[in-house]
């Protein structure tokens, strides 16, 4: 379901793909073979949701921002780079997230992290609010710790998750 706030739709590339089930609400913008999978909510109503091309945010996830308050006048943004592959349940809050990352099933990232690109967060970890994680490296548990540099496989992983969920897509687009 798509819906405004507002007087703010979002906006879409024409080649997204979002289930039926899946909740998109307000400022958020999705690029070029972005997918959003059953039962997510992206829900963009006091600051913007922005996902980069080829992301794919799994059955289940949740992106949400934060209000305006006295240290921030305008709220806090969620960003999500290009090819970020978000797994099933997975909790992202105004934060931001690089390019070519894996947030595991079920993991939390909080308010105010950075995630530099070329990130694996295992499943379940938990990253505290305002912490930076260090590109190319996997961070593990809650909270989450960074653990060790990821492999040469690892890294080329994190391409291919991306484009097998935007072949899916299409496939699930052609069965609409």
């Amino acid at each position: 379901m798509i819906r405004n706030f507002q007087a703010t739709l979002p906006t879409l590339a024409e080649d997204c793909w979002i289930d039926p089930t899946a909740v998109v609400i307000g400022d958020v913008v999705l690029a070029e073979g972005v997918s959003v999978w059953p039962n997510a909510v992206l829900r963009g109503d006091v600051q913007q949701i922005r996902a980069g091309r080829l992301t794919n945010l799994q059955d289940g996830v949740i992106v949400h921002v934060n209000q305006p308050s006295a240290s921030r006048p305008q709220g806090t943004p969620c960003h999500i780079g290009e090819e970020v592959t978000v797994g099933h349940r997975a909790i992202l809050h105004a934060c931001t997230i690089g390019d070519r990352v894996l947030v595991g099933m079920g993991a939390i990232v909080m308010d105010d992290v950075v995630v530099e690109d070329e990130v694996i967060i295992a499943a379940g970890s938990v990253v505290s609010p305002g912490k930076v994680l260090e590109s190319g490296h996997l961070y593990v548990g809650a909270p989450a710790r960074k653990v060790r540099p990821l492999s040469d496989e690892e890294r080329d992983h994190l391409s291919e998750s991306a484009r097998f969920y935007r072949e899916l897509a299409q496939d699930h687009r052609a069965s609409d």
